[in-house]
């Protein structure tokens, strides 16, 4: 739904062109009207967009790369490489926690390489249909928006081929009452003019009545 309901129509397929000093007076008077901020300024009929809120991880990303520093921290993926064995000590002793640690470390890598070879055999399995079914699925939303443009443009095309049929039809009236129109006001033109000429003429004869008199 609109946020105007209103239409200026005009009559692009009657009127005459207009020239260069006239496309100019009224592209002058439309800008005395606006108001000085009216290229910044949002329309009033526009919501104002409340201010995003971003979490403190995200804002701090968002500085970074408005500032231009280089990507760093993220994900360790040392965790997910095979570990080295710890070094043995000169006594030959085995240092438990570091042995420890060292099977952790393995144990991680060992799943996630199990994770990655389910995960990579699930997709040769069915990634390729999931692909296909994908596309399909992009191709229908492709068409269902190429038929709503083509029906948008058709109804268009409808509406200027039935304002064209409506102005045309109405040519022939308009120029009569623009006849009408410049008749009259040439005739209220001859009639002030034949006034002015008969009070000028009342005026002559007043003064040479009064210089009559006056001898």
């Amino acid at each position: 739904m609109p946020l105007i309901n209103e239409s200026h129509d005009s009559l692009p397929y009657i009127d005459a062109t207009p020239s260069a000093q006239a496309r100019a007076n009224a592209e002058r008077l439309i800008a005395s009207e606006l108001p000085s901020g009216h290229q910044t300024s949002i329309h009033p009929s526009i919501p104002e967009f409340s201010e995003p809120k971003f979490s403190p991880f995200v804002q701090q990303e968002l500085e970074r790369k408005a500032a231009g520093l280089p990507l760093t921290g993220g994900i360790d993926l040392s965790r997910y490489e095979a570990p080295e064995p710890p070094t043995r000590s000169p006594d030959a002793t085995p240092n438990l926690d570091e042995w420890r640690q060292t099977l952790r470390k393995a144990y991680t890598a060992s799943s996630h390489l199990s994770s990655r070879h389910e995960n990579l055999s699930l997709l040769e399995e069915g990634g390729k249909n999931a692909w296909l079914i994908g596309n399909s699925q992009l191709e229908d939303i492709l068409r269902g928006l190429e038929k709503e443009l083509a029906e948008t443009k058709e109804a268009a095309e409808n509406v200027n081929k039935q304002r064209k049929i409506a102005q045309e039809a109405s040519q022939g009236e308009l120029t009569g009452l623009e006849e009408s129109w410049r008749r009259g006001v040439g005739a209220i033109l001859d009639v002030e003019l034949a006034a002015e000429d008969l009070r000028m003429k009342i005026l002559e004869q007043r003064r040479q009545y009064a210089q009559q008199q006056a001898r």
